[in-house]
């Protein structure tokens, strides 16, 4: 179930993006897509904690798959597709090795991890999708705002998703054990 719904959520975010505004507070300019993209880290997170890491590489790569080719059959472009793909094979591969390794309660690693996927993911889609350097749909003065509001989201989804993990008494009682 858990493989399932990553998968899910990670068309969702292409098709939410694809169909909907972006969502603008402030001077922050965040794709409606990336509300469910800040909880890919969370549900990657959970597969891998059931299947283990050469698993979830195998799941990451499926998506990844999944995600271009909605993303294609969506309309987007080449180059928008291509800094997806890539802005998601980096962002999951640091969450991946960075939950593998910190010697954490669970909570604390979906977080902190999470943290890194999720700057990653803001940071390079923005500057090499959206920027001038990309496919020019933001200027230079946006980009910032873009990469920021990203990150906010997705750092609130990481730490509503946390803190939700911390209070289940299963994901407690394996930390103990």
């Amino acid at each position: 179930m858990r493989v399932i719904f990553y998968l899910i959520c990670i068309v969702t975010a292409n098709v939410v993006t694809a169909s909907l505004a972006p969502f603008h507070f402030g001077i922050f300019i965040v794709p409606m897509g990336t509300f469910f993209i800040g909880a890919t880290f969370i549900l990657r997170d959970l597969v891998q904690n059931k299947y283990g890491r050469k698993k979830t590489y195998g799941l990451i790569a499926l998506a990844l798959l999944l995600s271009a080719i909605v993303s294609a059959s969506l309309g987007d472009t080449l180059l928008i597709v291509a800094a997806s793909a890539l802005s998601f094979l980096l962002s999951e591969t640091a969450d991946t090795e960075i939950y593998s390794r910190l010697k954490l309660p669970m909570a604390w690693r979906v977080f902190y991890s999470g943290i890194v996927g999720g700057i990653l993911d803001s940071a390079v889609f923005v500057i090499i999708g959206l920027s001038p350097l990309g496919a020019n749909i933001l200027p230079w003065e946006a980009v910032p705002a873009a990469i920021i509001g990203q990150i906010i989201v997705k750092t609130v989804l990481q730490l509503i998703g946390a803190s939700i993990l911390s209070q289940l008494p299963a994901v407690r009682m394996r930390e103990m054990a």
